[in-house]
């Protein structure tokens, strides 16, 4: 049987990063990653934890949506932070964690763009499409952080999709046209997310969310869904990682919040 490209001897040895990434476990299957990592950060696991699968039975994205996780194809992994901040302060890991992503795969010759809050695309011959989504689980305290579970889905060598995704989902392999190394995408990610991270515990969030422009869909039209929706244009990213929304009487509304939909121009 081939050794899987997630196997421990192949990540760590592609692995930069000083602390984050280390221990790293890789499950055949589990349930979630983000429940994996929040189950060890309950008795005490340090910071640094990755846990990847080669499948999850319930992955999940944002607002609970279930998480396509086949086999052997693609990219599930966890990691746990332990931020010394207040739970306010950490607001913004998910769009420093899109910048980080948005550096992996500028690096593997992609060109990604970020939608807020947690989605990473990538143009096909049919339009935007998604191929990586983050979810950020935190447990605090009295305002404090006790650790952050970030999770991770990239769909790195899948060519086929269930029906309510198609039209909507690719993957690295199906853009480029060739399998890629799913144990070097995550170290790659890893070795990127760390400095940001570093970054973010003595400098605040501004670098990071500096990155995360230079890959962020902005200067679109959006409607932000609420009762009654927000309209208007996807100008910023605030301190906070809150979108920043132009309306038409010229006034902007910080949005944390909510299911944001706009159409990317060509």
């Amino acid at each position: 049987m081939n050794e899987s490209d997630l196997a421990p001897p192949i990540v760590l040895s592609a692995l930069a990063a000083q602390t984050l990434g280390r221990p790293y476990v890789c499950l055949p299957e589990c349930t979630s990653t983000n429940d994996e990592v929040a189950t060890r950060a309950a008795k005490n696991a340090a910071e640094g934890l990755l846990i990847a699968a080669e499948t999850q039975t319930s992955g999940r994205g944002r607002r609970g949506r279930a998480w396509h996780s086949p086999g052997g194809e693609n990219l599930y992994f966890s990691l746990l932070l332990r931020p010394p901040l207040p739970a306010a302060a950490v607001s913004p890991l998910t769009l420093l964690a899109g910048a980080a992503l948005g550096q992996t795969l500028a690096r593997l010759g992609f060109a990604p763009r970020l939608k807020w809050p947690n989605d990473l695309l990538l143009d096909t011959a049919q339009g935007l499409r998604k191929v990586a989504g983050i979810l950020t689980e935190m447990a605090s305290e009295a305002g404090i952080v006790r650790h952050v579970v970030l999770g991770v889905g990239i769909n790195v060598n899948g060519q086929a999709f269930p029906d309510d995704l198609n039209g909507r989902a690719t993957s690295l392999r199906l853009v480029r046209g060739q399998a890629l190394s799913r144990g070097a995408v995550l170290a790659t990610f890893i070795n990127a997310f760390e400095p940001i991270y570093r970054t973010l515990l003595t400098d605040g969030p501004q670098a990071g969310l500096d990155e995360w422009r230079n890959f962020g869909l902005l200067g679109q039209a959006c409607v932000v869904e609420r009762t009654p929706p927000i309209e208007g244009v996807a100008v910023d990213v605030d301190a906070s990682g809150a979108l920043v929304v132009r309306r038409g009487d010229g006034t902007t509304i910080s949005v944390h919040s909510g299911e944001v939909n706009w159409q990317a121009s060509r």
